[in-house]
């Protein structure tokens, strides 16, 4: 597993990728009480959290793609990653210590006091604070920290706006869903919807197709998706569209005519514009 460990103000960022075709083991420690927001733009990890000189119990996070965890660790306290070798891993973790997030600006740490809260009052050697799903604007600024070519300083001024943007969003799908009212049931139906877009991105279900799969009429369909992930039911297949390309290309898997079929364009200079609507560059950049 290769990682990229940088400070952005007070907070510690570990950037970390791997593509091996074999499952890693990583282990590390903490030297302060740490509170850890992580992103897992793909991967497979599961996260032992452990304190062997007291005997406590473990504590077992399944990490996944399109995944964002929170959590606090006492000082001292243990983390075993088990990285699956399913898919590639890649992740953006932010740390900071509890007395740093106290020094912040009062607006900077309202936020955590206001979503973290149990985070920060803790008295437990370990806890998972709130999970939520990656938000396309989430997955875009990840794949522009993986994709970066920057160096020295200039490196830096960019993770730094870039882990800024991250935690913007990270704060305000907290927000959201605390806002969110929606039966359970209903809300499983969504996240199934979004899984058969996902699946399908070549050959995706009709609107009409996709209400019979999940057993909810359109317009709720229509009204509900957008709710809870920020976008229409086909803007946000488009946006998986992409980022299955950008990860095409940027692997040099597929040339870019072969990344716009694979994702179900049938237009190349259809698939250049919505591409470079997105990331702000063509894709012919990855095959020069």
């Amino acid at each position: 597993m290769t990682t990229d460990i940088i400070e952005v103000n007070d907070f510690i960022v570990m950037i970390d990728s791997t593509d091996s075709k074999e499952a890693e083991l990583f282990n590390c420690q903490f030297e302060d009480d740490i509170i850890g927001i992580t992103f897992y733009n793909s991967g497979h990890v599961d996260i032992h959290a452990f304190d062997d000189r007291e005997n406590k119990n473990s504590t077992i996070l399944k990490s996944r793609k399109g995944k964002c965890i929170s959590f606090y660790g006492q000082q001292g306290v243990k983390f075993s990653h088990n990285i699956s070798q399913k898919e590639p891993l890649q992740s953006v973790s932010i740390f900071s210590t509890r007395d740093n997030l106290l020094k912040l600006s009062n607006n900077e740490k309202a936020l955590y006091e206001l979503h973290l809260s149990e985070l920060l009052q803790t008295s437990d050697w370990f806890k998972s604070g709130p999970e939520v799903r990656l938000t396309p604007e989430m997955q875009l600024t990840i794949s522009k920290i993986f994709s970066n070519s920057f160096q020295g300083y200039s490196r830096l001024l960019f993770m730094k706006s870039q882990v800024l943007e991250l935690l913007s969003h990270y704060f305000s799908k907290l927000e959201q869903t605390e806002n969110i009212v929606m039966d359970e049931h209903e809300l499983q139906k969504l996240y199934k919807a979004k899984e058969i877009m996902e699946n399908n991105i070549h050959t995706p279900p009709t609107l009409n197709e996709l209400s019979k799969l999940i057993g909810m009429n359109n317009n709720k369909l229509k009204k509900n998706f957008k709710q809870i992930f920020g976008m229409p039911v086909f803007k946000y297949l488009q946006i998986q569209r992409l980022q299955k390309a950008y990860q095409l290309l940027q692997n040099q898997e597929s040339t870019v005519q072969e990344a716009a079929w694979q994702v179900g364009y049938e237009s190349l200079s259809s698939f250049s514009h919505a591409f470079f609507k997105q990331y702000g560059f063509r894709p012919s950049k990855f095959s020069k």
